[in-house]
């Protein structure tokens, strides 16, 4: 390797190493912090790792009376898993259906649906909230789920994937006897696994990540989310410091899973940009 190939080897490795130690660096704080004493964290001094890690604290967050964290956990997996799948059923059909199935006023059911993506949440927050008390949905995982299970821009993503759908598959699929729906979820569907995985984990991390909503709605403890015991964490009369890194560190772990285990799809999703491979 001639000298100016290899000082821009190095250089960009460098730069991705530098990129890297950013990235993980909150993910560091709090591991760190999380096993540290309370002690610790309020000493002016700094050591890399504390000098006697409290691996104890995990297991604190789960025994505090006050703040039902292992029942949050299991609430944001729930309402994350049923929420993705649920959009992602409601918005591939309502893509595929604006993309493929031709009528009268299709341009104009589209231009209504994005102008839907320019309202802000803040003026609809209210009325939903209205529509899900008259329901009785208040502290119910259906009040939790349902709401955020309707999505336009999902719908317009999968739209857009789905104009680049080539259709001599879909052709291939009516000559066999199919039908629209046959198409749909024979074809169409497990040829779009890419884009599936990477709009299912941009919903998922969403849907786990949501605060405001489940605060309004999930008055009861017993149907709080797991960001929302991250609050009851903080606003204690007795807040502990370490055990909230302790309890952050345990909430981000499904979220690092989940792109650990779809790291390849979603790079696929990314990648292709709508353009579809044949099985």
């Amino acid at each position: 390797m001639r000298p100016l190939a290899r000082a821009g080897a190095v250089l960009r490795w460098s730069a991705l190493l530098v990129a890297a130690a950013l990235f993980l660096l909150p993910f560091y704080l709090l591991v760190r912090n999380g096993l540290a004493t309370r002690e610790e964290l309020t000493s002016p001094g700094w050591t890399i790792l504390p000098a006697h890690p409290r691996w104890e604290n995990f297991a604190a967050v789960f025994d505090d009376e006050d703040v039902p964290f292992g029942r949050s956990l299991l609430n944001s997996a729930v309402v994350a898993v049923l929420q993705t799948a649920g959009s992602l059923l409601l918005s591939s059909a309502a893509g595929y259906g604006m993309a493929r199935i031709p009528y009268r006023h299709s341009g104009k059911v589209f231009a209504a649906v994005v102008a839907t993506l320019l309202v802000p949440a803040s003026v609809t927050f209210v009325p939903t909230f209205v529509m899900v008390s008259s329901l009785g949905w208040v502290s119910d995982l259906r009040g939790l789920v349902v709401p955020g299970m309707f999505g336009a821009l999902n719908a317009v993503l999968f739209r857009q994937h789905f104009l680049e759908f080539p259709r001599e598959l879909e052709d291939a699929g009516r000559v066999d006897g199919l039908g629209r729906w046959g198409v749909f979820r024979r074809i169409v569907l497990p040829n779009s696994t890419g884009f599936l995985a990477a709009v299912a984990a941009i919903t998922f991390v969403g849907s786990w990540n949501a605060f405001l909503w489940p605060l309004v709605i999930a008055q009861d403890s017993d149907s709080w989310t797991v960001q929302v015991a991250l609050s009851g964490l903080l606003t204690a009369q007795n807040p502990q410091l370490n055990l909230l890194f302790a309890a952050a560190a345990i909430a981000i772990a499904p979220i690092v899973l989940l792109f650990a285990v779809l790291q390849r799809q979603l790079v696929r999703g990314a990648t292709e940009s709508g353009a579809v491979t044949a099985r």
